[in-house]
């Protein structure tokens, strides 16, 4: 990293992969505005920690996510890396049972928070000539998963919207692209197993093995390997690395 700090914003930072993206951006002497609509997790994650500025954020709020950017830019004097990590896993039914509210809801999560947010960020960075747009995706974006069909369409949505947005900003010198986690070990995971065994009737061990049965790698993988890949994209090695959908998965053979 150069004497200049990096400046980043992260989304979905009071937890899990957004949180230790942020941590590891900081470890590395960056300046960090994090925001998670859990305002109990966001306002604990950081204790202590001078390089994160915790805000409580609904990232599907326009206003709500306009002011809180300002205030990140205003405060850093710009922004060299956006990453986008809000998300929800949404219901896990066949799609003749599913609720449109809760269709609704998923898309909106998982989409309409990285437009908000990339959209406030590109005029400073073409105003800089340079910045990294980071959208999480899936390989939920790579594979159709039955019972999964909301999540899946926003995840392969993200891809598409990272890939336009690559095309849109490389000549001003600005990159996106899109991360496709397989299985990340920790709570949320729990719970999709959990959801995926009350729909099957099959036991969450049994859901767990299939899970990382369809992983050549043979386990799942962990926020420190995404926190790796966006740490890899915001360095030198990264610079010409843009509008790519890039798992980090240990390589999912079949759903």
């Amino acid at each position: 990293m150069s004497d200049t700090p990096q400046r980043v914003i992260v989304t979905a930072a009071g937890a899990g992969i957004g949180k230790r993206i942020a941590e590891r951006f900081a470890e590395q002497g960056a300046l960090v505005h994090a925001s998670d609509v859990d305002a109990q997790a966001i306002g604990s994650a950081f204790t202590g920690n001078d390089g994160i500025t915790a805000t409580c954020l609904d990232a599907t709020d326009e206003a709500s996510v306009n002011e809180w950017i300002d205030t990140a830019l205003s405060d850093m004097g710009g922004v060299d890396v956006m990453v986008n990590c809000a998300g929800i896993a949404g219901p896990t039914a066949p799609l003749d049972e599913m609720d449109f509210g809760e269709w609704q809801r998923c898309l909106s999560v998982n989409l309409d928070g990285q437009f908000l947010c990339s959209k406030r960020v590109i005029p400073a960075m073409k105003k800089q000539g340079q910045g990294l747009i980071v959208n999480f995706s899936s390989t939920a974006g790579l594979f159709g998963f039955p019972r999964r069909a909301p999540y899946c369409t926003a995840k392969w949505g993200v891809i598409g919207f990272t890939k336009t947005l690559a095309a849109e900003l490389g000549e001003f010198g600005i990159r996106a692209n899109a991360i496709c986690p397989g299985p990340v070990d920790g709570d949320r995971m729990d719970r999709v197993i959990a959801a995926e065994a009350a729909k099957t009737g099959l036991s969450e061990d049994d859901v767990r093995a299939h899970s990382v049965a369809s992983v050549s790698l043979g386990k799942f993988v962990t926020a420190d390997d995404m926190a790796d890949m966006v740490l890899f994209l915001a360095s030198p090695g990264g610079a010409m690395v843009s509008g790519q959908a890039i798992p980090v998965d240990g390589h999912t053979q079949s759903v």
